[in-house]
């Protein structure tokens, strides 16, 4: 297992809409393997495989540090299928270093994918597990969480994140 470098705004990598795995095979599990030990390494709950470079629907989500009852998740192809409520809260990002924001995300999720092995499941997530995943899941999509904020607040990010890059 390696830790994978994980990607930065403004890597246009992370702007891309992933595609979907339609192959599982030991390629495959060495990138799953990867990227739990980089999303641990980076002391992350979750990531996605845009953010460490590979564009396929593939993530890694863990909250069991912060929410009980929780574990590992991989999620192939995740689908959110359905969802109830909307809750505000404060959010991060990996590609995003520190950055955060409050941002209004769907309070349960219903979720659809396939798990490492390739056998269909479903999930039913509330809390911070239905936040990241929803985090995740637009990362495959080429979302980011400043995509998410107002034109006027996402132009002062824009401006003092870059200078600070500078």
């Amino acid at each position: 297992m390696a830790v994978l470098e994980i990607r930065k705004y403004p890597d246009e990598i992370l702007k891309k809409v992933a595609e979907p795995v339609t192959k599982i095979n030991g390629e495959l599990q060495k990138l799953i393997d990867d990227m739990i030990e980089t999303m641990y390494a980076s002391n992350g709950v979750g990531l996605a495989a845009p953010q460490v470079g590979v564009l396929k629907r593939l993530i890694v989500v863990d909250t069991s540090v912060r929410q009980k009852n929780q574990s590992l998740l991989v999620l192939i192809n995740p689908e959110i299928v359905n969802y109830e409520g909307e809750v505000l809260s404060e959010e991060g990002c990996l590609s995003v270093p520190g950055f955060t924001t409050k941002l209004s995300r769907k309070e349960k999720i219903y979720i659809k994918a396939f798990d490492r092995k390739g056998k269909p499941i479903e999930i039913e997530a509330d809390g911070l597990l239905s936040r990241a995943l929803q985090h995740e899941i637009d990362h495959l999509n080429g979302i980011l969480i400043i995509d998410r904020l107002s034109p006027l607040k996402k132009e002062l990010f824009r401006r003092k994140y870059l200078k600070l890059k500078k």
